[in-house]
């Protein structure tokens, strides 16, 4: 049966369950709104008591940070991998039977955690256990694929560095859990740090490593591809450093772990930039790529104004010149990408993600601003309302996208 003359529950049920990418990221888009529309609300709530909002039985910020790592990005991910790893791996298409329950399982997690806020310390472990399930399946799955991939051209790098990621994310969850049994400032900072540079740079870098060159091939012509496998190790080996020595508050020396970052990003992003005109949708994925040299240079910057004055001269700047900055113009321009050729649409950017993209460049800045003037929390407020304004169109329109067939009339 056409799936356009069902009606429109069964439908939409039916095309959730056509591709990894529209359940999962519907249920990230859903979030990238009511997550940051809770965070808008407690800060404008903070600083102008102009309205009331209900204390989260854990710190407000603690839970910021979670919600960002741990269900607005990973929902996603795990669409956007359930849907590459097998022709990254060449293997046959996953089936609805593997991705639907991660789907569940975070939108479960999301629903509850977000309830959750309004004061019930059950309701956000109950959170937790949910996502901690969808992150299990999908993790098994992608796991799997891994594990069967033909070795013909060597080890697959690109998924063997994703799963260790994802494997850094499991346990920072397992951490969270704990923190919703026992509140612990030492487990809440495990926690929100496992969910950061182990997990989200790795995955966003690896992802970065393999297709923004491939992307580039494909539309400029003559482009060198470029894409050495070391840089992989390279960057492993530094998060790594810098999230033991964060552990450990070594504050003074995490400039040994970010300031060859910052170099190696920056050289990789004078080797990919193509010598010629790109496309708006190829443009953004290298404009939100810079961000990741940016945030490393400050990272390494206040880590040696720390280790000669003993002040945090940035405070959370670095962090959010890479959280929004990088993690959120590469949401837009990477899931706008896939939106967009996996239903059968040209693949342009559009103006409605051209807007997102600009809106969040300028909250990037704002957000850096704000920790370097006074009355702070106005400006993460305007911060976290721009948010909302660039991302309301985009979700609007990508969720339409997600719940209509394709335009081509193929399946998926």
């Amino acid at each position: 049966m056409n799936t356009t003359t069902l009606p429109f529950p069964e439908n939409a049920a039916r095309l959730m369950a056509a591709a990894p990418h529209r359940f999962l990221f519907l249920v990230g888009a859903t979030n990238v709104l009511a997550a940051m529309g809770w965070w808008a609300a407690w800060l404008v709530a903070a600083r102008w008591q102009a309205i009331e909002t209900p204390q989260p039985p854990l710190p407000a910020g603690w839970m910021h940070a979670v919600i960002m790592q741990y269900h607005v990005l990973p929902s996603f991910i795990f669409g956007f991998l359930l849907t590459v790893f097998p022709r990254w791996l060449g293997l046959p298409a996953l089936a609805p039977k593997h991705y639907l329950p991660v789907g569940v399982g975070l939108l479960g997690g999301q629903v509850l955690t977000l309830a959750g806020l309004a004061g019930s310390l059950p309701l956000l472990r109950a959170g937790a256990l949910f996502t901690l399930a969808g992150w299990s399946i999908g993790t098994f799955w992608l796991a799997r694929l891994t594990v069967r991939a033909p070795m013909r051209d060597g080890p697959p790098w690109h998924a063997l560095s994703v799963m260790l990621a994802l494997g850094f994310g499991l346990v920072g969850l397992v951490f969270y859990l704990l923190l919703t049994l026992r509140v612990d400032a030492q487990v809440a900072f495990v926690a929100i740090k496992f969910g950061g540079l182990p997990m989200l740079l790795p995955i966003y870098f690896t992802v970065c490593h393999r297709m923004i060159p491939f992307f580039t091939n494909i539309v400029v012509r003559g482009y060198q591809l470029i894409r050495p496998m070391w840089v992989l190790g390279v960057a492993w080996a530094a998060v790594l450093l810098h999230v033991a020595l964060e552990l450990r508050h070594g504050y003074a020396w995490l400039w040994l772990a970010d300031a060859p970052l910052a170099l190696m990003f920056a050289g990789l992003l004078v080797a990919w930039w193509p010598r010629g005109a790109m496309p708006p949708l190829l443009r953004v994925l290298y404009l939100g790529f810079a961000w990741l040299p940016v945030a490393f240079a400050m990272y390494a910057w206040q880590s040696y104004w720390y280790a000669v004055s003993g002040e945090f001269l940035l405070g959370r700047a670095p962090a959010h010149a890479l959280f929004i900055g990088f993690f959120g113009s590469l949401l837009v321009a990477m899931v706008t990408r896939v939106t967009q050729g996996h239903s059968g649409r040209p693949l342009v950017l559009g103006g409605v993600a051209a807007t997102a993209f600009v809106i969040v460049q300028l909250v990037a800045v704002t957000r850096v601003i704000a920790e370097l003037v006074p009355d702070a929390l106005a400006w993460q407020a305007a911060a976290a309302i721009g948010w909302l304004l660039a991302f309301v169109p985009w979700v609007l329109r990508s969720g339409w996208i997600y719940l209509t067939p394709r335009t081509d009339g193929q399946p998926g």
